[in-house]
């Protein structure tokens, strides 16, 4: 397998901009009690943290902040209830992998000064959709019923290989969002690992000369081939906070 090529690309959705989390806080009921055996406002006792905190909320999360990611927006806004939702395959980065993104991210920084490295990495089979709380369980489990029967496989950067398995994962995927009626993947998609991400559509400068130099780094990159090959062992979904993950065979 050659190695896998570099792609710029502009994203109109990102699970990490539409992620939501639980959080909301809730004040207790005060009780009431007969007024002569009402002790005076400077005589009430401290209420212990582990009553103040066992109504918070599990559906409400916080309030939308972009200077707290970088300046990134969420697609759509958040609501109380509403649990921002992605499927994907995660992908555990060696320390070869790393090597090989240190020597392209400040290549293609002298291009787009604002790239910041991903924290983290994952092939996306769906985009970022909206969840109920109720729904999470329902729809995790639908996951699981059409994952059980796939198995493992490689992939690339950019998938060169397996991309008709990652398709048949794709369309496993789409029938449980159908089901939810909730938004399918993209046509004819092309799958593929996030190296960096920034603010606005950086595409223009990323494109010719820059991805040209950032190819031929990866092609001379020493055993790229093995090192930009990905076992893919387990579809994951994020729902919020949580995170679920179905193996595959």
């Amino acid at each position: 397998m050659s190695a896998a090529p570099l792609v710029g690309y502009s994203s109109s959705s990102s699970e990490d901009e539409d992620e939501a989390k639980a959080g909301a806080q809730a004040q207790p009921g005060a009780g009431s009690c007969p007024r002569a055996q009402s002790p005076l406002p400077s005589q009430r006792l401290p209420v212990p943290d582990s009553v103040l905190h066992m109504f918070l909320g599990t559906e409400e999360g916080p309030e939308d902040d972009s200077a707290k990611h970088g300046g990134r927006v969420r697609t759509f806004p958040h609501e109380r209830g509403n649990w921002a939702t992605h499927v994907y395959v995660p992908y555990e980065a060696k320390e070869e992998f790393l090597d090989l993104l240190d020597m392209l991210l400040p290549r293609a920084q002298t291009y787009v000064s604002r790239l910041v490295r991903m924290e983290a990495f994952h092939l996306s089979l769906s985009q970022s959709v909206v969840l109920r709380h109720h729904w999470i369980l329902p729809f995790v489990q639908a996951l699981k019923d059409r994952m059980a029967s796939f198995q493992g496989t490689f992939v690339g950067l950019e998938v060169t290989s397996g991309h008709a398995q990652f398709l048949d994962l794709v369309s496993e995927v789409d029938r449980v969002m159908e089901e939810f009626d909730l938004t399918t993947f993209y046509q004819d998609p092309s799958f593929h690992i996030s190296l960096a991400w920034c603010v606005g559509d950086a595409r223009l400068q990323l494109e010719g000369q820059c991805l040209r130099e950032l190819q031929t780094i990866v092609d001379e990159f020493e055993d790229s081939e093995m090192v930009l090959r990905v076992h893919a062992e387990q579809v994951r979904c994020k729902s919020g906070h949580k995170f679920f993950s179905m193996p595959l065979k």
